[in-house]
């Protein structure tokens, strides 16, 4: 009975660990990668269409999203002067919620995952698809998919070149 409950502890506490990661909280990853750029243009319709500074939500995320229209099919958000606390499975989302406040209202809100957050410090880019409306988003989200939680978020208003 005693080898069972011991061997059950064991069990228990290698799944907690493989679950939790608690070693991701003490490994900081960085990304450089630097803005990507079309040919030079004379039009001046493209460029930055929003930007938004970081809030602190379940972590402390610092830095800033912006938007970026290279032209009028490749767009992306930027994060940069990036940090966050780093964790499991964490995503970047388009939200239609606003920043900051309560986080629980993430979940059930519309939004588009921009892919797997590349580092939790630096700068990045990631590709926002050709057929998403950004005037129905506004947040960048830092988004924990394992425990359904945002680490940060920061407020944009996109609007579509003219």
């Amino acid at each position: 009975m005693k080898r069972w409950v011991l061997s059950s502890v064991a069990v228990l506490i290698v799944a907690g660990l493989f679950l939790l990661e608690p070693w991701a909280l003490f490994r900081n990853t960085t990304v450089e990668e630097s803005i990507p750029h079309n040919a030079p243009s004379a039009d001046a319709e493209y460029g930055e269409s929003a930007h938004g500074r970081f809030v602190a939500q379940e972590h402390e995320t610092t830095g800033e999203a912006r938007v970026i229209f290279l032209d009028a099919d490749t767009r992306f958000v930027r994060l940069e002067d990036f940090a966050t606390t780093n964790g499991p499975d964490l995503h970047v989302w388009l939200s239609e919620e606003s920043a900051g406040g309560n986080w629980f209202k993430y979940r059930k809100a519309g939004h588009v995952d921009l892919g797997a957050l590349k580092a939790n410090r630096g700068n990045q880019n990631y590709a926002i698809p050709a057929n998403v409306d950004l005037e129905r988003y506004r947040s960048v989200v830092i988004w924990c998919q394992r425990f359904f939680v945002a680490f940060g978020s920061a407020p944009i208003t996109a609007n579509a070149p003219r």
